[in-house]
């Protein structure tokens, strides 16, 4: 017998590779793409922001610095979202209490609403004293310095983000402005004993955050995980955390987020936080008994009654940032507005609604197109997180900024989520390695230095990146602010 032809055969084999080659295009022509797209959109945003300016400024022969202006705070509030704002989610979707996309509509639909409903209708724009007011007392001076500490600024949050590294947007601005104040007026124009305190809110910020997520997680360890009735014991104290946190975020969106709308005491606002607290509290023993009701007494069970206090926490807390820190990170655009328009440089000024909107509307472009990548890290790669964990690093957030405030030690709210989540992490080592310990003693072998090696939680690599970053935001933008001063001064 003779072959039968295999001509159709080996055409089919050729289609099928070449439609394996087709895909495999595609595939990569869509890992391509997305990049692409975050890219293209956020050019296009920075475009809107600089023809806003043009519409709301109106037409006059300095326009085109404001236009320029408008066009670096919509780059710097895109790399606001895509830094800052993952602190306040990335503990909800490490825990998964919340999906990513669904962190990504609730932070950028609260951080929106704190900056236009509650955010700061005047800002400092020497940023609490930095830099002598004297010293830059003229105007084109004054432009070009709080040009260039934008766009110093937001040049290190697009670095940080891309390293993987979580850091502050005051700190950015601080040393942004520092460094161009020295750059215009000399090193005696900074206000070194306020550069101190700044400096020391580096330590004091993540360790209080720190200690203070410890401390919750070890309370819920010895009062609910590990006793024998965990579902008594959730009923009993559950309420309770609701309650510290409620209270908590009042007394917290009095003292830091809500200053343009109400103008009361630290003092008023723990007495509001304690009512609040403790309503919160009886309001919510009823709803965690019938929650519970059927679940088995284990720790697993736990969990799921804490994901909903969770959720409202990472949404306080994006209100919050958003009332507070967009003023922060628009305030230079809204010097250089008043500045070219009153041909002065005022030490504190208005923020017009359109440039707050440029600060509210990038922040939520900018989480959303870039934000994933550092609320996946602080969520899931610094340490293992659960509604639990997640839910001590949310309270210590709050609970940190009122007692800062409380004390008058200045504080970053970028340092004090991570160092919660730290906190966490360090605190479970420690109690591994202590219940490690123990059974070893009781069964009378060590614990091997290899164990202890793998009971380590917290990954090394990005507590030295972090703190690296921290440590180094002042003083990197304070130099990169200096060499742009120069240039623009140069140009100009």
């Amino acid at each position: 017998m003779t072959d039968q032809p295999q001509g159709p055969i080996n055409q089919w084999k050729t289609l099928d590779k070449d439609l394996n080659r087709f895909a495999q295009l595609e595939q990569a022509t869509a890992f391509v793409a997305q990049p692409m797209v975050a890219i293209s959109v956020s050019i296009l945003f920075i475009l809107v922001s600089a023809l806003g300016a043009v519409v709301f400024a109106g037409a006059s022969s300095s326009t085109m610095i404001i236009v320029v202006a408008a066009a670096f705070g919509g780059y710097m509030a895109l790399n606001i979202g895509a830094n800052d704002v993952a602190n306040n989610m990335g503990p909800a979707v490490g825990a998964n209490a919340l999906t990513m996309g669904g962190a990504l509509i609730i932070a950028a639909i609260f951080e929106t609403l704190g900056a236009l409903v509650a955010g700061g209708d005047v800002v400092s724009t020497i940023s609490g004293g930095i830099v002598s007011p004297q010293s830059v007392a003229d105007p084109d001076t004054f432009i070009w310095a709080m040009m260039s500490a934008l766009i110093a600024a937001a040049l290190w949050l697009n670095l940080a983000t891309w390293l993987g590294a979580p850091v502050s947007t005051t700190h950015s601005i601080v040393g942004g402005v520092m460094g161009a104040g020295i750059a215009a007026a000399g090193f005696g124009a900074v206000n070194w004993p306020t550069m101190g305190n700044i400096a020391a809110s580096w330590v004091i910020s993540p360790i209080l955050g720190g200690v203070i997520a410890a401390l919750f997680l070890a309370f819920i360890k010895a009062y609910i995980n590990d006793v024998p009735d965990k579902i008594g014991a959730a009923r009993r104290w559950v309420p309770v955390l609701i309650g510290v946190m409620a209270g908590s975020f009042a007394a917290y969106l009095a003292v830091k987020g809500l200053k343009r709308l109400i103008d009361i005491s630290l003092g008023q606002a723990l007495l509001a936080g304690l009512v609040i607290g403790l309503a919160a509290t009886f309001l919510t023993r009823p709803l965690i008994r019938r929650q519970s009701e059927g679940m088995e007494n284990r720790k697993k069970s736990l969990k799921a009654l804490f994901a909903l206090p969770l959720i409202a926490s990472a949404a306080l807390l994006s209100f919050a940032h958003g009332a507070n820190d967009v003023a922060n990170a628009v305030g230079p655009l809204a010097a250089i507005v008043h500045a070219v328009q009153e041909h002065e440089a005022g030490s504190s000024v208005s923020i017009p609604l359109w440039v707050m909107a440029i600060g509210a509307m990038g922040i939520s472009f900018g989480l959303i197109l870039f934000g994933p990548k550092l609320i996946r890290l602080v969520g899931a790669e610094i340490t293992k997180l659960n509604a639990m964990r997640a839910y001590c690093v949310a309270l210590s957030a709050a609970i940190t900024v009122i007692v800062a405030s409380w004390l008058g030690l200045p504080v970053s709210s970028t340092h004090i989520a991570v160092g919660g989540v730290f906190g966490v992490g360090f605190y479970r080592e420690w109690d591994a390695e202590r219940k490690a310990r123990k059974n070893g003693i009781q069964k009378g072998k060590p614990v091997a230095p290899e164990e202890r090696s793998r009971r380590k939680l917290v990954r090394r690599t990005h507590v030295l990146t972090i703190g690296a970053a921290w440590v180094v935001t002042v003083p990197a933008t304070a130099l990169l602010s200096a060499i742009v001063f120069f240039g623009l001064r140069l140009i100009g």
